[in-house]
């Protein structure tokens, strides 16, 4: 019974962000906007989040189940790359090291500033 119940949670709790994606979409649509409505709907989702509006708890575990199957996510960009064989080419190659240069430089500020704000939060509760 309680696997059963934690398995309608997970969904429910998916089903919460998608109504966050799903928001975002219509403002951006309703305002004509020209920004992808999901960005829009995870600021939402963030603010929310940010001023406490919506508590961590309802939605921690479908996020954790999404994060889980990530990957997933990108099979059918990946696949739908063979579409464009260009993209395999020398441009293709530029392309593709361009992103693995911009993906390095942005785990290793994230990284950064991660260690930084932790350090700052240390040095708060000590003194």
């Amino acid at each position: 019974m309680t696997s059963i119940y934690n398995y309608l949670r997970v969904i429910f709790q998916i089903l919460i962000l998608y109504m966050f994606s799903f928001l975002g979409t219509l403002l951006v649509e309703g305002l004509h906007i020209k920004f992808p409505g999901s960005i829009v709907g995870l600021i939402l989702l963030f603010l929310g989040l940010y001023f406490k509006l919506i508590p961590v708890s309802l939605i921690k575990d479908g996020a954790g189940f999404l994060l889980s199957v990530l990957t997933l996510f990108f099979v059918p960009a990946t696949v739908g790359v063979m579409n464009y064989p260009e993209l395999l080419s020398f441009h293709g190659l530029l392309l593709i090291l361009s992103v693995i240069i911009s993906t390095i430089f942005t785990i290793i500020i994230s990284g950064r500033v991660g260690q930084y704000l932790e350090n700052k939060v240390a040095l708060k509760e000590e003194g």
